[in-house]
């Protein structure tokens, strides 16, 4: 039989007491993450989601409802649904849109020999725009009776469309404003792009590659993180996507908003509503907090969701080639 002896036993002690020690530095380094952490996102998700299940106005005492403000998003308000699709169309199109834009970009300038810093200033200063003077610009640019851009179109025989006035144009409208402030994504592509080694495409050019095969088993496998990066960061960025939208609609409908006025979201025939607008419709203009945290709570779901998929998948662009 064995037995522990007094020197085991101290060892133990000291052993055990070295581990707190450790767990104790490492807390005490990791503090300022931990506190971040959990006043602002895990005490705003769990108050969110104590408010969905609450009636509160913002002034009185909260009251239990139980599911009514679930089932009245889900079945009684009519803007969910049309917010919800519109912003599913956004992130399925424009994400898509602005990673190839901003890819073929990037390669565009990484290639040319001239001229590269004129370019590439051109193409990141609409990126450095304000998002309503952005908008509003657009809005007049785009204008179907006035603006320059269907003259132009008219004058040169081409259907002009009704742009932020036709529900059928005005997310396209939309995507085209993202795509003009590209500046961002170029930078970043540009960066990966030209951290790709020079001898994998000596290598392959050697082996008789063309341009296409050597972007597919070179350049598309060394840059898949920055590709991942860009398309989970526009996901969520275009989960809030609320200013752009709104404002569009505004200067496009002709409402002038001033005090004791209430627009509300989604001109024209609600083609520009998203769920952030609803968000704020709900909390802070109809003071429904509760259904207000319902939206919320999809939003936060569909971006998790998203995110977890395109994580998962994250190693298909490496294997395309395969």
């Amino acid at each position: 039989m064995s037995t522990v002896t007094p020197a085991s036993k101290g060892r133990s002690a000291g052993l055990a007491a070295k581990q707190r020690r450790q767990a104790l530095r490492t807390a005490a380094f990791m503090s300022p993450w931990l506190i971040g952490f959990a006043v602002f996102f895990a005490y705003p998700l769990i108050s969110t989601v104590y408010f969905s299940f609450m009636h509160y106005d913002g002034f009185g005492t909260p009251t239990w409802t139980g599911t009514r403000n679930w089932t009245y998003v889900f079945e009684n308000y009519p803007l969910f649904w049309p917010a919800l699709r519109n912003t599913l169309w956004l992130v399925l199109i424009m994400v898509t849109l602005r990673v190839l834009f901003g890819l073929g970009i990037g390669l565009l300038i990484t290639k040319i020999k001239t001229g590269t810093g004129v370019f590439r200033t051109l193409f990141y200063l609409p990126y450095l725009a304000p998002p309503v003077a952005a908008t509003m610009a657009f809005a007049f640019l785009l204008n179907p009776g006035t603006g320059p851009v269907n003259s132009i179109l008219e004058g040169i025989g081409v259907p002009a469309p009704g742009w932020f006035n036709d529900p059928s144009w005005s997310k396209p409208a939309l995507t085209l404003l993202a795509l003009w402030g590209i500046g961002d994504l170029m930078v970043i592509f540009m960066a990966a792009l030209l951290d790709v080694p020079r001898e994998q495409y000596e290598a392959a050019e050697l082996d008789g590659a063309s341009a296409w095969q050597r972007f597919r088993f070179v350049t598309l496998p060394n840059i898949s993180p920055i590709v991942m990066f860009a398309v989970v960061t526009g996901v969520i960025q275009t989960m809030q996507y609320y200013a752009q939208p709104l404002i569009a609609g505004k200067v496009a409908s002709g409402v002038i908003q001033g005090a004791g006025t209430q627009f509300e979201p989604g001109y024209p025939d609600k083609s520009t509503l998203t769920l952030p607008q609803l968000v704020y419709n709900l909390g802070f203009q109809r003071f429904d907090y509760g259904s207000a945290c319902v939206v919320a709570l999809v939003l936060f779901a569909l971006s998790m969701a998203f995110t977890g998929l395109l994580m998962r998948r994250r190693g298909g662009l490496i294997q395309a080639g395969d």
